[in-house]
């Protein structure tokens, strides 16, 4: 894709629009995520019947309680993943226009409902599964509109998937913080999640704006046009005799495409181009979730005492500091992308953050069953949730930017929705796996 005549990015506008989509694309979920004690204290007192029997394994909660973030996981992870999948496929039949504006709206106002719901009483049992269809609806579309953002920053330079990994960095720790700040504050459960979700309405309404905006900057204008110039030029080299057919006369029929005029992307041929990427980005992913927060969150402090630091060690050092860390590693690649697309030292350090795995399982979780704790001190934890977190970021950011270009240039906007299901593939990995790591303490 020649850049050589390209307008500039004014004020760096495109940039801060994708920023603030990657923002919108994460920060209402973050929310989700952090209200979830909001969300089980709503399951506490149940009416009488099953709902309020105890959990098995002596546990205090109910089943409800103790199964929730068990299930809100399943509920997360299966149409994330059925959904980018989905949106790998069949994004070339449906405008991006509505893929985009249409996730957000539907988002927005299940959010809205969740805000109007707070407010409102409901039994135990018909809250859990109202609150678990909107966690399916919210990442239903979470799912076509992170794909679909993936897919036109293909579109871009490089440094254009950059500020979308940026963004959802900064929601994870824009959430963290804002759960400290309640915690800090002392604001009852119900309080701070009304304000969260209506903070996450508030971020839907600008990213619609921002992307609304989108088409009439002049510099995504010219990717765009270039874009579309490419596909004619392609068609022209692979199809002489339809494109010299401008009405599609008969010998139209004689080329294999969905729109007329256009050649068919092969998912299979790009997938052989950027096979290492999206495993290495999946497999990045797969080790993250496994370990965070699913063994992380029960590490305990030896060093607190019983003061405040009990309280706040695991906002501060497992949440704040792994979102920090990882939108400092996802920012990172606007300004370095060592190593490059076709080296591989990516693979390589993709492998050496397996090591990850058993430095966190033999800090001090609690309760542990099998291994020693080895890495005692608050120090070992957080110093290693610092590399954690930041290689995590840079990494999965270098990965997602070198992705769509490592394909031609009208197979950019389907490497990007590609690269976008190997990431959430990697998610639903994690998810999966991280039971069975927590389970080996």
């Amino acid at each position: 894709m020649t850049t050589l005549n390209a307008p500039r990015d004014k004020y760096r506008a495109v940039w801060l629009i994708f920023f603030m989509l990657g923002l919108g694309t994460l920060l209402p979920w973050n929310f989700f995520m952090t209200a979830t004690m909001y969300f089980t204290s709503r399951l506490r007192d149940s009416p009488e019947g099953g709902s309020n029997e105890t959990a098995p394994g002596g546990d205090t909660r109910n089943v409800l309680e103790s199964r929730f973030s068990n299930v809100m996981t399943l509920c997360a992870m299966l149409p994330l993943l059925l959904f980018t999948c989905l949106n790998s496929f069949l994004h070339q039949r449906i405008p991006q226009k509505l893929r985009i504006m249409g996730s957000l709206g539907v988002i927005l106002v299940v959010f809205l409902m969740t805000a109007i719901a707070v407010k409102v009483d409901a039994e135990p049992f018909p809250f859990f599964m109202i609150t678990m269809t909107k966690i399916v609806i919210i990442n239903s579309f979470g799912a076509v509109l992170q794909g679909s953002l993936f897919g036109a920053a293909g579109l871009l330079p490089i440094a254009y998937t950059a500020p979308i990994m940026s963004g959802q960095g900064l929601a994870g720790t824009f959430a963290a913080f804002s759960m400290i700040c309640a915690l800090a504050s002392g604001s009852q459960l119900q309080d701070s999640a009304f304000g969260y979700f209506i903070t996450a309405c508030v971020v839907i309404l600008l990213a619609m704006g921002c992307y609304v905006a989108l088409p009439k900057m002049e510099f995504f204008q010219y990717y765009q046009e270039n874009k579309n110039k490419l596909e004619k030029d392609t068609q022209m080299e692979l199809y002489p005799t339809v494109a010299g057919n401008i009405e599609g006369g008969p010998t139209a029929e004689l080329c294999p495409s969905d729109k007329a005029g256009l050649p068919n992307v092969s998912i299979v041929t790009i997938l052989k181009k950027i096979w290492v990427l999206a495993l290495t980005v999946c497999l990045i992913f797969t080790v993250t979730i496994g370990i965070f927060p699913a063994v992380t969150v029960d590490v305990k402090s030896t060093i607190s005492n019983g003061g405040a630091w009990e309280i706040y060690f695991i906002p501060v050092s497992c949440f704040l500091l792994f979102n920090l860390m990882d939108w400092a590693g996802r920012s990172l690649t606007a300004v370095c992308m060592w190593p490059g697309k076709d080296s591989r030292l990516l693979p390589v350090f993709m492998l050496a953050r397996l090591l990850f795995v058993p430095l966190f399982m033999l800090c001090n979780v609690q309760p542990r069953h099998r291994l020693p704790v080895f890495f005692e001190h608050d120090a070992w934890f957080i110093i290693f949730m610092i590399f954690f977190a930041f290689s995590n970021g840079y990494l999965a950011s270098l990965c997602m930017c070198f992705g769509p270009k490592k394909v031609a240039p009208h197979e950019a906007e389907t490497a990007g929705t590609v690269m976008a299901f190997f990431l959430t593939f990697g998610l639903a990995l994690g998810a999966a796996i991280s039971f069975v790591f927590r389970g080996l303490v």
